[in-house]
């Protein structure tokens, strides 16, 4: 049962890192929230997917995207990121 729960809570802190918002990979790339938006939008930054969904944009930046775009350790960053939370 140790196993299992070791596990699950590795999987746990996995599905955390992997969702990146908008505002985080900003700071990462040292440009403002609003640029990451646009330029998401109009596929000009290659971190993942824009989707307008009704009227809504909904964004999903992959983590070994943003790494190959930035060149930074995108873990590190975020837990420096988020530790100021």
């Amino acid at each position: 049962m140790a196993g299992v729960a070791a596990g699950q809570e590795k999987e746990a802190v996995t599905m955390e890192i992997g969702r990146i918002l908008p505002t985080e990979a900003a700071v990462i790339l040292n440009v403002s929230p609003q640029f990451v938006r646009v330029a998401m939008q109009q596929g000009k930054l290659p971190i993942g997917t824009a989707i307008k969904m009704s009227s809504i944009w909904t964004y999903h930046i992959s983590e070994k995207l943003l790494h190959e775009y930035s060149g930074k350790d995108i873990e590190q960053e975020l837990e420096r990121i988020r530790g100021k939370e």
